[in-house]
């Protein structure tokens, strides 16, 4: 994403403009708030790299480094991939101030949509307080565009005869207005930390994916007892239901595919062969 000779020779050691304090790799993940080890992958990809050494060798970022960094933390707010980061930042036909314009549009967008959402929460509050059912066109503001009340149908049918259906039932039954929404803001939260493990490059079987797909585990049994293997089951449907490939491949490119061998390791590190694993 840099020129070939920066990435080629790396970063040189460069006199600093008169107030322009360069700052060292903790010193600018203390500033930012973003970790050391993804400010050095970031450095690595040539996303942002330091543009000066110490006498020392040590990476020194500067005024002008901390401020694509900060361009690239709101493109990533707003979903983009490290790699469509990489090509808006280095179009050389887009100036700082096309950047910046084009960042306070999308944040604008993001708003909106955002109170769009407080809106819908506040109207379920106001439903709970009178104890009314809600009714599914009110439920989906709660779970947003990509709830469809044609999949609860459809998993009736496909597992109504099951144990854990029913189970899934009872402990639906009980849940109020606040644990649906809780339900739904540690769903987002985890399907961002999984794409961010995604994005990071982070192996299945390594004890950071190892909890991921435990949290994701917890996340259905919220629902019903869900064993290592039926996780499985589900990561394997995950690829092979269009549906649920394109929906995780809208939160990071590969994630499906990534969701089941991190399932499938963590599986088979509890005594589970993940290739013959089957719904008990």
């Amino acid at each position: 994403m840099r020129d070939a000779e920066a990435m080629t020779h790396g970063p040189q050691v460069t006199e600093n403009p008169p107030g322009d304090e360069l700052l060292t790799v903790g010193a600018a993940s203390s500033l930012l708030g973003v970790s050391v080890r993804t400010l050095h992958h970031w450095d690595h990809i040539g996303l942002v790299s330091p543009s000066g050494r110490s006498s020392a060798g040590y990476r020194l970022y500067s005024a002008d480094d901390v401020a694509r960094i900060h361009r690239v933390l709101v493109y990533r707010e707003l979903g983009f991939s490290l790699t469509e980061v990489g090509e808006i930042l280095d179009d050389p036909s887009v100036n700082e101030s096309a950047h910046l314009e084009k960042q306070r549009a999308l944040l604008a967008e993001r708003i909106d949509h955002l109170q769009q959402m407080v809106c819908a929460v506040d109207h379920m509050m106001e439903a709970h307080a009178m104890n009314k059912k809600l009714t599914p066109q009110e439920q989906s503001e709660i779970f947003g565009q990509d709830w469809n009340p044609e999949y609860q149908r459809e998993a009736e049918e496909r597992w109504g005869d099951t144990d854990q259906w029913e189970q899934s039932q009872q402990r639906a039954a009980g849940m109020s207005t606040e644990d649906w929404q809780r339900i739904k803001a540690d769903g987002d939260q985890l399907n961002r930390d999984l794409a961010q493990a995604a994005r990071d490059g982070i192996e299945p079987g390594s004890k950071q994916a190892n909890q991921l797909a435990e949290r994701h585990r917890e996340s259905i049994a919220q629902f019903y007892d869900c064993s290592h293997a039926m996780q499985v089951c589900l990561a394997t449907m995950y690829t092979q239901d269009p549906r649920f490939t394109e929906y995780y491949e809208t939160l990071e490119p590969g994630l499906a595919d990534w969701l089941y061998r991190a399932v499938a390791e963590n599986a088979r590190a509890h005594g589970v062969d993940p290739d013959t694993a089957t719904w008990e």
